[in-house]
């Protein structure tokens, strides 16, 4: 790899979309007017993912575009510190790096408000595309974002479609963010749009609850999603752990007990922890106890996630979830899933 620091035997995974600052009120539980004062924060969905699992040791490339000024030199550069190659990065001369401001609730979940007018990841464009690093991914990642606007979404269609001529899985993040859609109306069918594409979706309990309009969550809720070419389908619940779906079974694995401070971030590590354990061997999928270990592996990078403001600096290294992983901070299985539990 290069620009990324240090060389990895593991398979590519390049992730495709939005880098972002965001500001993180330095109190929980205040209004963007109440607080007293931000803590600066990287951030973006698909680049989360490329770090989290640059972090845990994997090899990743991040494509999307940045502003041509402090703030998309200082991403840029973050990146390249994690280990990610910033080969498919480029800059915009007119437009700004995209800004976020994150409210925090007491529980630590989050409100956004997104400065993007247009932002200068709005603005790639297909032929700033690193065709050679797109096709050389072993798994390419995206979410919903970059399928917002033109000329991204085009940007976004024809990175897909390389990388599944290349031999790539794909992997899905919806990661739905409504502020961002003209209307609430055309975000569940631009983010459909691609579903039936995907190889691997992760969606969570608020996410399908939107796309199926339907407040119950059970299983003929998650499997409505289901199409006929997906390898395996996540729903996390927080806290209160994830349910897998594959062709040939499905299953749970329990959340984990940790104070949280600030979940943003949390799905992306567990989808970058995924990624980093699948990568190297897609026989995992009909191998129910290891993609349950792999599932547990990145449940616990996700908890991990939530015990610090902002999304990349809370990503953890491989000791760090080995250590959460050698304690019983589980939350109990029946508890969690007893909505689960009533379907089975």
């Amino acid at each position: 790899m290069t620009n990324g620091g240090g060389a990895s035997s593991h398979g590519l995974i390049v992730s495709f979309g939005e880098m972002l600052i965001d500001f993180v009120p330095t109190v929980a539980g205040v209004s963007l007017a109440e607080a007293p004062a931000f803590v600066k924060a990287p951030g973006g969905a698909p680049a989360n993912v490329a770090i989290a699992a640059a972090r845990l040791g994997g090899s990743t490339a991040f494509i999307g575009k940045l502003g041509d000024d402090e703030f998309g030199h200082m991403l840029a550069g973050i990146l390249k510190e994690n280990g990610v190659s910033t080969d498919g990065v480029s800059f915009d001369r007119v437009a700004r790096t995209a800004l976020a401001f994150v409210t925090l609730r007491a529980d630590g979940e989050r409100e956004f408000m997104f400065y993007r007018n247009p932002s200068a990841d709005m603005q790639l464009t297909p032929q700033e595309l690193n065709l050679n690093l797109i096709r050389s991914a072993k798994i390419f990642h995206f979410g919903s974002v970059s399928l917002i606007v033109e000329p991204c979404r085009s940007a976004h269609l024809k990175a897909m479609e390389e990388a599944k001529a290349a031999g790539a899985l794909l992997s899905y993040d919806p990661n739905l963010r409504l502020p961002l859609w003209a209307s609430a109306a055309e975000a569940p069918k631009e983010i459909m749009s691609v579903w039936d594409k995907a190889d691997v979706i992760k969606i969570s309990d608020d996410e399908l609850c939107f796309l199926t309009q339907n407040s119950t969550l059970d299983h003929q809720s998650a499997l409505s999603l289901w199409h006929p070419n997906l390898k395996l389908l996540l729903l996390t619940l927080g806290r209160k752990g994830c349910r897998y779906y594959t062709k040939s079974f499905q299953g749970a694995v329990e959340g984990y007990s940790l104070k949280r401070v600030d979940t943003t971030g949390a799905g992306d590590a567990f989808m970058g922890a995924l990624l980093r354990k699948i990568v190297d061997d897609f026989s995992i999928f009909e191998d129910e106890a290891r993609l349950k270990e792999a599932v547990k592996y990145a449940s616990a990078c996700g908890a991990i996630a939530t015990t610090k403001k902002g999304a990349i600096p809370a990503l953890p290294t491989h000791s760090q979830v080995t250590t959460l992983l050698t304690k019983t901070t589980l939350f109990p299985f029946s508890n969690c899933f007893s909505f689960f539990n009533k379907h089975n």
